[in-house]
């Protein structure tokens, strides 16, 4: 056995609030406490100095689309383009200088463009990209602007972008186009980009109408030190079926990214009414019904389900299935597969209560309300400013008993932890948000126990954990007291709380020095 003892820093360790080392033994934590006793518990460790450093449990990014978030990385990201024009002209460069067999683009966002209200058409992307296959995903990744080419291969004449169906077969048919490398470089930037963030593991949300099989197939084969924990969100009707899926695909859930309905920007979202800039209620995939067939049929199988649902009516529809399903089959064998809803954006206190008594997890982004929450946001736009309001209701969720999760839906919103930590802490409706240690929990333990790892110890530093772990320089360090709030920090000492790093609005990131999963380092700065 190797011993390595890390000193001088300080732990985030809910067992020893002042600990400033820890021991850890073949991928072990096996003590954390003061310096001293450490170095004479462990006088044959090796010793590493943190200088002060922050160590934390590593984070696991419950919601990633791991190719796309590499190919936003390594090719087109035009998530900055600050108008319609901006948006056209990288798309122009990037044209000129890369031959690729389709441009691949991500991250438009026309809700705050001066010159226009909409994507880019058709046309517009034939003027940038003469003759070229151009698929250009909106920010929510739920419709895109396509070139002619790319249009003519999916069978889909038209000008504007497209939503829903045709979105899928879109992007079908551009994902045709990738090759192999593309796909292989993509992988591994995204991989090192979650690594030097340090998450330690990510929740892949595929399917057959996001990455395909083939991607899947890749990313599983994929040597890294990331973990993957792979989703496949494909409806089922009855166990026979679920099993063959889950053998077929390699993948370890069937839920994820399992469209009951679409976004809010895309206008595709099922509401239980119109939107407010729009005379329509969006779109439904899955109704009550096939929800049951699926919830019913995984629950019997033993595996974990869920469904990506946003919208009012989507969330009834995922509610009303698994009462169905936990009055034929019973709350504890419901409740045992720990099954999914991702996003659930709107929710209310009654379906709140029932998903908490049901022991579903909700894999929330807190992104999505940085990015289009408040009072002048897209959704108050899209929903009005009553519905607005109601959107993404963290505390409401937690104080019910609801088990949260925190990931990024990259690359719809960058994988950045601490900045999700901060969104969901700074939340932009008055009383929806939670405490930075909540979100932190939620970032590391409850996105374990999203994923299916139960054992109280995954995503926290005590005897006998995982070290699963990353270093980070954060310069001053707070002591938040169980009753504080974001605005009123307390140092207080005898709030016996383990120091973390600061979340107000101003203060920087933490940098990451080094990630380790199970006691290998993944990524060093």
């Amino acid at each position: 056995m190797s011993t390595q003892l890390l000193v001088g820093g300080r732990i985030y360790s809910p067992a020893a609030p002042d600990a400033t080392s820890m021991a850890i033994t073949d991928g072990t934590v096996v003590w954390v406490g003061e310096d001293r006793p450490g170095r004479a518990l462990h006088p044959d460790a090796e010793i590493i100095d943190l200088d002060g450093a922050f160590v934390g449990p590593g984070f696991v990014d419950t919601h990633v689309h791991t190719t796309a978030l590499g190919l936003t990385l390594t090719g087109l990201d035009v998530a900055g383009a600050r108008s319609l024009r901006e948006c056209l002209d990288l798309v122009r460069a990037y044209a000129a200088t890369h031959d690729d067999a389709v441009v691949w683009g991500q991250g438009w966002d026309e809700t705050g463009w001066p010159d226009a209200d909409r994507g880019p058409t058709t046309t517009e992307l034939e003027e940038a990209a003469p003759g070229r296959a151009v698929y250009l995903a909106r920010i929510d990744a739920h419709s895109a602007a396509c070139s002619t080419p790319l249009r003519a291969r999916a069978g889909l004449p038209g000008d504007e972008p497209v939503t829903a169906d045709d979105h899928h077969r879109i992007r079908a048919a551009a994902r045709d186009l990738l090759t192999a490398e593309q796909r292989a470089r993509a992988r591994a930037a995204a991989l090192d980009r979650a690594a030097a963030h340090g998450v330690v593991a990510v929740h892949e949300c595929s399917g057959p109408d996001i990455a395909g099989r083939t991607d899947l197939a890749e990313l599983l084969a994929t040597e890294h030190g990331v973990q993957v924990r792979a989703f496949w969100g494909q409806a089922v009707t009855d166990p026979d079926e679920a099993t063959a899926l889950l053998a077929d695909t390699g993948a370890h859930a069937l839920g994820g990214d399992l469209f009951v309905d679409g976004s809010i920007g895309s206008r595709t979202a099922w509401l239980s009414e119109p939107y407010a800039d729009r005379p329509h209620t969006g779109t439904r995939h899955l109704d009550a019904d096939a929800v049951a067939a699926h919830l019913r049929a995984c629950t019997v199988v033993g595996v974990q389900a869920g469904f990506h649902v946003i919208g009012d009516a989507a969330v009834t529809a995922a509610v009303a299935g698994f009462e169905r399903v936990v009055a034929e089959l019973g709350g504890p064998a419901v409740a045992a597969c720990g099954h999914r809803l991702e996003h659930v954006e709107m929710i209310d206190a009654d379906q709140s209560a029932k998903l908490a008594a049901w022991g579903v997890v909700a894999s929330v982004q807190p992104g999505f309300d940085a990015l289009w929450g408040g009072p002048d946001g897209m959704y108050a736009r899209a929903l009005g400013a009553e519905r607005a309001l109601a959107m993404n209701p963290f505390a409401a969720m937690a104080s019910a008993g609801v088990s949260l999760a925190i990931g990024s839906d990259a690359p719809v919103t960058p994988l950045s932890p601490w900045d999700s930590l901060r969104a969901a802490a700074h939340h932009r409706t008055d009383g929806s948000g939670i405490s930075p240690r909540a979100a932190y929990a939620a970032a590391t333990r409850g996105a374990w126990r999203a994923g299916g790892v139960r054992d109280g110890l995954a995503g926290t530093l005590v005897p006998g954990a995982p070290a699963s772990y990353a270093v980070w320089d954060a310069g001053d360090l707070v002591v938040t007291a169980a009753q504080d709030t974001v605005q009123r920090w307390s140092t207080d000492p005898r709030s016996r709380v383990p120091a973390m790093p600061r979340l107000d609005d101003d203060a920087p990131n933490p940098v990451c020095l080094r990630t380790v999963h199970r006691g290998v380092t993944i990524h060093e700065r």
